[in-house]
């Protein structure tokens, strides 16, 4: 039977279950009944799903021994949705999972509620009667299965909905933080509607397995609604206090909050959709049909590598996990490249990332003068874990000096005000006058691409420090006019000139490091001067630069410089956004989607991968594919015009 599919990408994992790190369910596999559900981490997150149908049994999800399959006929994604179909014996089962990650709602983002709708139809206009059966294995609530200890509940519902829970024996909120580790405290919720539904807990051992099963009729009664939630009782530790969810600001009962998610579905499904709509409309147009599946498929991961909190006085905390990398929570240099999608619908998020980064380099504790990389170690931000804070070696000072200074200035322009800049001015201006000071030729130090090893003169970093620097001159020209902004606008247009000058190869192209000609580097960090209108770095001093780019290509993207073959792929679009056709940048952003189109590497979009195989080279998960929207931004502008 025939697959209709509209979006072409084939995506290298599929989303199924997307709320935070650690509630976050996947298909590896080109067919959802292809193999077990995992963890975005890679670890088994088992969810089953199986059809009965005139006393037999077929699987649609998930693995089973020894059982017939449905045959998958269709697989689309969305911004918010992935639609899986199957057909058996003149039957039709329509799958919609639905993570309503609505940046414009904070109420609803934040629930941790995912929905599953499941449709049967006939094929041959005879009437059938079928039995949905999902079975969610109490994976979803401990680290590994050979910790497992878990019990379970059922639960009094109202409106005709059935629930149960279950969860870890021991209960050690907040016990574990770390990389490659899921969560073992809180509860895993399972509910369902319509088709009469059912529910019971199976227990082997110590293992625990929560059943739902609805009936459906193609005549009749032909869907049911299945809502998976979790609540982990504490979210985040932050500097010594345990914070719950956002959610939980709407009600602290979970029941309620799926009985509302159960309520709302049709309205929110519905929201979802229109979104979901207009952002493939519009990144069409920005950048082609490719371009705007990368957008889609980007969308979920980029919001579920993070969680939604607020401090002790209601401010809200978005902390993000750097997925695969090392687990630090609240990362400067992978917030910096993620704000292009929140800056676009909802700064306040951004803020959010922003307020721990703020709040620790303001303590006592941080004895440096420039901003730190990190907050802690997810889910527990008590103070940077990377370097201990300590070992200058582990540190990337002009790094994250450089994205305070770039973020900050961006979100006051997305937001139409400076206010939040103005609490934290006396620290931005310590990191623009060490951006001045030690800017202009880094030394020997990390910097983001940290995975490529400690470079001195490093350009691209460098040009890094005149935007910073730049974007100070714009929070000072809006708080105190443009004669205390001067000076750094000033200092920013000098430095640029030196940077052109030094930086220069024979050919006019962009020297990787200073002292190496003949060397190249993606001069990402450059799109902020298009971004704000700054002309630091005109058109016609990177013409050469950018023409270049498409000598260095591969089969699946430009190289991040000339030291290796791989790349990363927020940068890669970074740099494709300077380009100033459409058409250049469809150019650069075809063997993006290649790669993840083609690659062996089946995880959640992986932003370190080679571009002569397309295989990961490292992370996955991370919340950095918010960069892809940096040319819906550029094409928005923000620009202030100096």
């Amino acid at each position: 039977m025939e697959v209709t599919k509209t979006m072409k990408l084939r995506a290298p994992a599929t989303p199924l279950i997307t709320i935070d790190p650690y509630f976050s369910v996947w298909s590896f596999k080109d067919e959802l009944n292809d193999g077990e559900t995992v963890h975005w981490t890679g670890k088994p997150n088992a969810v089953t799903g199986v059809l009965q149908l005139d006393g037999r049994e077929y699987l649609f999800m998930g693995d089973r021994k020894n059982m017939g399959k449905m045959a998958q006929t269709g697989c689309e994604i969305n911004a918010m949705s992935t639609i899986y179909t199957f057909a058996v014996e003149s039957v039709e089962l329509k799958l919609i999972f639905t993570s309503p990650l609505l940046l414009d709602d904070l109420k609803v983002l934040s629930r941790p509620v995912s929905y599953l709708k499941a449709e049967v139809r006939s094929l041959d206009s005879r009437p059938r009667n079928v039995k949905i059966n999902l079975y969610v294995s109490d994976d979803l609530c401990v680290n590994n299965r050979s910790e497992r200890e878990t019990g379970g509940e059922l639960l009094a519902m109202e409106n005709e909905v059935v629930c149960a829970r279950m969860g870890s024996t021991s209960q050690q909120v907040l016990n574990r933080a770390g990389d490659d580790v899921r969560i073992d405290w809180g509860y895993f919720y399972l509910a369902a509607k319509y088709g009469c539904p059912e529910i019971c807990i199976r227990k082997q051992g110590e293992a625990t397995e929560l059943e739902a099963s609805a009936v459906l009729d193609t005549a009749g009664q032909n869907h049911a609604l299945f809502a998976f939630a979790y609540d982990d009782i504490y979210s985040i530790q932050y500097f010594g206090q345990n914070l719950k969810g956002f959610w939980t600001r709407e009600s602290e009962d979970i029941k309620k909050i799926i009985g509302r998610a159960f309520d709302q579905y049709d309205d929110i499904t519905s929201r979802c959709s229109l979104f979901s709509e207009e952002l493939y409309k519009r990144a069409a147009a920005s950048g082609g049909p490719k371009y705007a599946e990368l957008l889609l498929l980007a969308y979920r991961q980029v919001i579920a590598a993070h969680k939604l909190c607020a401090d002790k006085d209601g401010e809200l905390l978005f902390i993000s996990k750097e997925c695969f990398s090392n687990g630090c929570a609240a990362t400067v240099d992978v917030t910096y490249p993620s704000i292009p999608m929140f800056l676009l619908y909802n700064p306040e998020l951004v803020k959010g990332m922003l307020r721990p980064v703020f709040k620790y380099a303001a303590s006592d504790v941080w004895c440096h003068d420039f901003a730190p990389h990190d907050a802690g170690t997810y889910p527990l931000l008590n103070g940077q874990v990377y370097g201990g804070g300590t070992n200058l070696e582990d540190q990337m000072p002009i790094e994250e000096c450089g994205n305070m200074l770039i973020t900050a200035a961006a979100l006051s322009l997305a937001g139409g005000s400076f206010d939040f800049a103005a609490e934290y001015l006396p620290l931005l201006k310590q990191w623009a006058e060490y951006l001045i000071r030690n800017g202009g030729d880094p030394e020997n130090q990390l910097c983001t691409d940290d995975f490529a090893g400690h470079l001195a003169h490093n350009c691209n970093l460098a040009a890094k420090a005149v935007m910073g620097i730049a974007s100070f001159g714009i929070i000072m020209e809006n708080l105190s006019g443009s004669e205390e902004s001067r000076v750094y606008h000033n200092t920013a247009r000098e430095m640029a000139k030196s940077w052109t000058e030094r930086a220069l190869n024979e050919d006019g192209t962009f020297r990787l490091t200073f002292d190496k000609p003949g060397t190249f580097s993606m001069k990402y960090n450059l799109i902020w001067d298009c971004i704000f209108k700054t002309g630091l770095f005109p058109e016609e001093v990177l013409d050469a630069e950018l023409k270049s780019y498409f000598r260095h290509i591969n089969t699946y993207g430009m190289p991040l410089d000339n030291r290796a073959a791989y790349t990363k792929s927020d940068w890669l679009v970074w740099s494709a956004a300077l380009m100033p056709g459409k058409a250049d940048f469809e150019k650069m952003i075809e063997p993006l989607w290649k790669a993840y189109n083609e690659s062996e590497s089946r995880v959640p979009m992986s932003d370190w991968y080679d571009t002569l195989t397309a295989k990961q080279v490292g992370f996955q998960h991370r919340s950095v594919q918010g960069g892809l929207f940096i040319k819906l931004l550029a094409d928005g502008g923000l620009g202030v015009k100096l």
